[in-house]
């Protein structure tokens, strides 16, 4: 066991004194004062017990035990000079994670774990792929994606992948603040003459909302857009009487800024699951269980664990 009091500044002090035979030429190679040299020679030998110099004549020879300790704290030095040239030449093992989000998770939940990832992660690069559900599934069975962060797929498209739900969330019917339907207690109900923005066929939400509109007798055919862009709805909504219905937690910011308003839809259109989807037989990295935990936390931080949005 190394005694807790040796440390490098004594071991380097004693290897130039015994290489240059002089306190004050190893003074000079250290760049310190000569009676800082003697001193830390001194607490060495004093640590030691025994001495390393022969001080009887004009240039300091080791003893016995100088010797020794020369060629043994020499041995020590160089391997730790090796050791941290090798640490140094060591490239940073850089890993790879690819992850596929669909737009209700793309806004607020995605990059908020992703950031935290970021610090737990710091040689992991992230790749995140946006796109349609079945592509994103598809490249998902196919171990193109890592996980799949967004709405559970139908039984068919979850066929040989496992789901770790996350939280609830609602479908919207979003417009811009002063549309005249915010006046209507059932807006539903006066939707006709509306130009609609609806999810397109491939969208998880799609047939939720066909369903919905099916059942007030309003045609989805009749939609005058397709889309689940949080950029191109937000236009259309703010510059039109349009209605867009999207996963609210697209439009989370936007609703909470006023900028965009959801009409009330009471029990037509409740929660479903938002979470991740994975290979069902396939065993988790270290770095996917931490992006899966990266997201459980900023699930925690969005909306408290049991909260469904809407």
């Amino acid at each position: 066991m190394i005694d807790a009091r040796i440390r490098l500044r004594h071991l380097r002090c004693f290897l130039e004194t015994a290489r240059l035979g002089s306190l004050s030429a190893a003074a000079n190679a250290l760049n310190v004062s000569q009676p800082a040299v003697s001193k830390t020679i001194r607490e060495l030998e004093e640590v030691l017990g025994k001495p390393l110099f022969d001080r009887s004549h004009r240039r300091l020879t080791l003893t016995t035990v100088g010797r020794v300790f020369q060629q043994h704290a020499g041995a020590a030095m160089a391997e730790l000079s090796r050791a941290q040239s090798l640490v140094k030449d060591i490239p940073s093992q850089i890993t790879r994670l690819s992850v596929g989000v669909l737009p209700t998770a793309a806004t607020s939940l995605m990059p908020r774990a992703a950031l935290a990832f970021r610090n737990t992660h710091p040689n992991c690069l992230l790749r995140v792929s946006t796109g349609p559900n079945w592509l994103l599934m598809s490249q998902l069975r196919e171990s193109s994606l890592d996980l799949v962060i967004g709405r559970m797929g139908t039984t068919e498209v979850m066929q040989h992948l496992s789901f770790h739900h996350l939280y609830s969330e609602d479908i919207a019917a979003v417009v811009r603040p002063d549309h005249p339907l915010t006046e209507q207690a059932q807006p539903l109900d006066a939707l006709e003459g509306f130009p609609l923005l609806l999810p397109p066929p491939g969208a998880v939400i799609a047939p939720l909302v066909r369903a919905l509109l099916s059942r007030h007798g309003i045609a989805a055919q009749t939609a005058a857009f397709e889309s689940v862009s949080l950029a191109f709805g937000r236009r259309v909504v703010q510059s039109s009487d349009a209605v867009w219905f999207i996963s609210r937690g697209v439009v989370e910011d936007e609703l909470d800024a006023g900028t965009l308003t959801a009409l009330p839809l009471g029990n037509d259109l409740r929660g479903g699951p938002i979470g991740i989807s994975m290979r069902a037989d396939g065993v988790l990295t270290e770095e996917q269980t931490g992006l899966i935990r990266a997201l459980e936390d900023a699930r925690t931080e969005l909306r408290p664990l049991g909260q469904t949005s809407g």
